[in-house]
């Protein structure tokens, strides 16, 4: 896989929420370290999702905030 994100992380898909339109997948990129997205219906079968497959968390952002309580 080339891709041109810098953040691509391995991770196992945890959990699939299929909807209508949209499904929600969880990834794990570390013991207790979950990662969730909404992706399409059409995405997610493309993908042949399943839980205990591994994919990766691929996040393409051009800023990246910071906050403290």
């Amino acid at each position: 896989m080339k891709i041109s994100a810098r953040n691509a992380l391995k991770a196992t898909v945890k959990k699939i929420v299929p909807g209508s339109v949209n499904t929600e997948v969880t990834l794990e990129i570390a013991p207790g370290v979950e990662v969730t997205s909404i992706i399409t219906k059409a995405s997610a079968d493309s993908l042949q999702l399943a839980e205990e497959k591994e994919a990766y968390a691929v996040i393409k952002a051009t800023d990246v905030m910071v906050a403290v309580d």
